[in-house]
C-alpha cells in the first residue's frame, strides 16, 4: 500500500474521504495538474473536432470523483486508475449524447399508442388516404 502519510496523496484522500475540513481543496490542488496530463492524454487519441478540451473532461471527471466517498482508496495508482476510467466513460457519455442529437434526439416527440391520441393530431384527409391504401394493399396480399 502507498503511503498514507498526512501529505501524501493517499493521506489526502483518507482526509477528503472522512470529510476533514479543506481536505477537497488540498485534494484538487495536488492532482489537478495531473488529470490534465491524463486528461491531454485520453484525448489526443480523440478526433481533432472533439467538442471536449483538457479543462472540462478534469472538472467532470473530478465532479464524479468527489462524489465516491464509499471508495476505499489504496492510493495515488488506484485514484490516477479511476480517474482515467471515469475520464473514458465520459468521453463515451459524451459521444453517445452527440450521436443521438446527430439523428435527431433532440427532435424526438415521445407518443402514447393509445386509440385516441393516435389521431387526435393527424388529419382526416391523412387518416383517410391510409385507410384506403391498406384496403388496397389487403386486396393484393391479405397477409
Amino acid at each position: 500500500m502507498e503511503s498514507d502519510k498526512p501529505g501524501s496523496l493517499t493521506g489526502l484522500l483518507h482526509r477528503f474521504q472522512q470529510g476533514k475540513a479543506g481536505a477537497a481543496d488540498d485534494l484538487i490542488e495536488a492532482v489537478y495538474p495531473e488529470l490534465r496530463r491524463v486528461a491531454a492524454n485520453i484525448l489526443r487519441g480523440e478526433n481533432a473536432g472533439h467538442t471536449l478540451q483538457p479543462t472540462a473532461l478534469v472538472n467532470e471527471a473530478y465532479m464524479k470523483l468527489i462524489d465516491q466517498r464509499q471508495v476505499d482508496w489504496q492510493g495515488r495508482t488506484h485514484f490516477f486508475s479511476l480517474s482515467a476510467r471515469l475520464m473514458r466513460r465520459i468521453l463515451v457519455d459524451h459521444a453517445r449524447e452527440r450521436l443521438a442529437k446527430k439523428r435527431g434526439g433532440e427532435n424526438r416527440v415521445q407518443v402514447t399508442l393509445d386509440d385516441n391520441s393516435a389521431i387526435a393530431g393527424a388529419r382526416l384527409e391523412d387518416i383517410l388516404a391510409v385507410s384506403e391504401a391498406l384496403d388496397q394493399l389487403q386486396k393484393l396480399d391479405e397477409r
